[in-house]
């Protein structure tokens, strides 16, 4: 992440994002497969690290990542076309698609926000713990579904909506988009527009 200026001076949180130019590697249609969707190769392998199946299905590119769209205007859609950044200008509102960062096995606290009990009276190692989590009374002496306790937080696909792109440079293979997406450095996005 970074600070982006614009013309006026106000600043933005801003998110780099290098996103490769994309190729369709098949056009799927109803008459064929039963649906109609487009599927895109992105980023590259070694040669020797891909399955010959792959590399056929491809026209002998190895691409690390598939991905299907159904949706789309499949009208100029043809197996070997690129896309790249340029498709989008600065103004642009896109959503962004990732697995967000995994956090381990975390307590009720952290994970679900809870605000533990009071630090007083005798509290010697119950501060962060959840309370009382069922009884007689409440669900029939069970704990009910859905109770939020400590477990792993993390790792979700989270889409964040609402971003403006701020900058484009096809050269590079740069957006700029503002505000945080999700997921680690490295991480996989979708950018729909």
């Amino acid at each position: 992440m970074t600070q982006v200026f614009d013309e006026k001076g106000s600043v933005f949180a801003a998110t780099i994002v290098t996103a490769g130019p994309i190729t369709v590697t098949q056009v799927k249609g109803k008459e064929k497969d039963g649906y109609e969707a487009v599927q895109v190769g992105f980023g590259l392998k070694k040669e020797k690290n891909a399955a010959k199946p792959q590399l056929g299905h491809a026209q002998g590119q190895p691409f690390r990542y598939f991905r299907e769209y159904g949706g789309a205007n499949l009208a100029d859609m043809e197996v070997g076309k690129n896309t790249d950044v340029s498709v989008f200008v600065p103004g642009d509102v896109v959503e962004v698609s990732a697995t967000s960062k995994g956090k381990g096995f975390q307590g009720v606290v952290k994970r679900h926000g809870f605000h533990g009990g009071p630090r007083s009276h005798g509290q010697k190692n119950k501060e962060r713990s959840p309370g009382s989590i069922g009884g007689g009374g409440r669900a029939g002496g069970r704990v009910a579904k859905g109770m939020r306790m400590a477990g792993r937080m993390g790792g979700d696909r989270v889409t964040v909506k609402n971003l403006r792109v701020l900058q484009v440079d096809p050269s590079a293979h740069i957006l700029v988009i503002s505000g945080a997406v999700p997921g680690r450095p490295g991480t996989l996005v979708e950018i729909r527009g």
